[in-house]
């Protein structure tokens, strides 16, 4: 069996977590057995409920584990599990969402790969595993047809994590400054890179802003805050998410100073690994956080870096990928 990614895509309302809302348009995915309010307690038989049928959620579950209580425009009422209802707005866009991809007719896509995680930062030990992340980019035939297509693509087998974008999806991240995106642009160790991959890193310098600022702070409080709530309630937190709080500062002020990514932070290895190793308390942890978050402000203060990133220069990349991607030009 071919190996397969994790296809991650917008799947609207139906997605398998959302719980539809009473007073939902909900169609049958299959027949289903109806008994009318009144007939509830009578000996009479159910009404059948064909596959295909409207009906409104008058009772909606706590989860979807649980059943929903739909009635029919007879008045006649079932309970249904969830998935055996899609939403009548979004039953023609269920069908034009694309299959899983397998990995193998996938790998053609991809215009760049590279190492990211503690191999990467200069903080691997012996049971590390391999971080891949990188960058696809779909031929047109894909890109314009009805069918959705992958906007992102996962895969992790304990050893090897793999997390590949769609070209478009990656710069929208680069722009907002996300740090996972940023440190895949920045990677030392490249394992694979298209004359437009490499164009794409010349460029790099493109998306820098003083939104690193904002973006990294909010995901350093993102950090702080779920370590600190994990404290409160469970007298412990995940020493290795306080290691990445600490590196994601440091990286950010290094930024903020040099205009560059800062991958390799062998410079805080020590530090960083007593960290992960559960050598440090949550206060001190916590003192540490505070200190670099005012280092982190006062580089933000003294930076370099513009207002925002170049939208049109990456504008004018994306419209060039895509007209590669159409075999309009020659992409050397």
């Amino acid at each position: 069996m071919p190996k397969r990614l994790k296809q991650t895509k917008n799947v609207g309302n139906s997605g398998e977590h959302f719980v539809f809302p009473a007073g939902s348009q909900v169609v049958l995915r299959r027949n289903q057995s109806a008994m009318a309010e009144q007939e509830a307690n009578s000996q009479n038989p159910a009404r059948f409920k064909k596959a295909g049928t409207v009906g409104i959620v008058i009772k909606c579950p706590a989860h979807n584990g649980l059943p929903y209580h739909i009635r029919f425009s007879d008045d006649t009422c079932c309970e249904v599990p969830f998935g055996d209802l899609v939403l009548r707005r979004e039953e023609v866009d269920n069908l034009l969402r694309d299959s899983p991809v397998d990995i193998d007719s996938f790998r053609s896509c991809i215009i760049y790969k590279c190492q990211v995680g503690s191999k990467a930062f200069g903080l691997a030990t012996e049971s590390s595993d391999d971080d891949i992340r990188g960058i696809f980019l779909l031929p047109a035939r894909q890109q314009w047809s009805l069918f959705e297509s992958p906007e992102q693509l996962e895969s992790n087998d304990g050893q090897l994590d793999e997390v590949f974008w769609e070209l478009e999806k990656f710069l929208r991240l680069a722009l907002k400054a996300n740090p996972n995106i940023l440190e895949t642009l920045w990677s030392p160790v490249v394992l694979e890179s298209s004359p437009l991959a490499d164009e794409l890193r010349k460029m790099r310098h493109a998306f820098l802003s003083r939104h690193i600022y904002k973006t990294y702070s909010g995901y350093a409080l993102s950090q702080f805050r779920r370590m600190k709530n994990s404290y409160a309630s469970k007298g412990s937190f995940k020493f290795k998410h306080a290691m990445h709080l600490i590196r994601l500062l440091h990286s950010g002020t290094q930024t903020l100073k040099t205009g560059e990514i800062m991958i390799d932070v062998s410079d805080f290895r020590g530090e960083l690994l007593r960290i992960r190793n559960g050598h440090y308390s949550f206060e001190e942890v916590e003192a540490m956080a505070k200190d670099l978050e005012q280092t982190f402000a006062e580089a933000f203060e003294r930076t370099k870096l513009p207002e925002q990133p170049d939208l049109a220069q990456v504008n004018r990349f994306l419209i060039k990928a895509r007209t590669f991607a159409a075999g309009v030009i020659d992409e050397s």
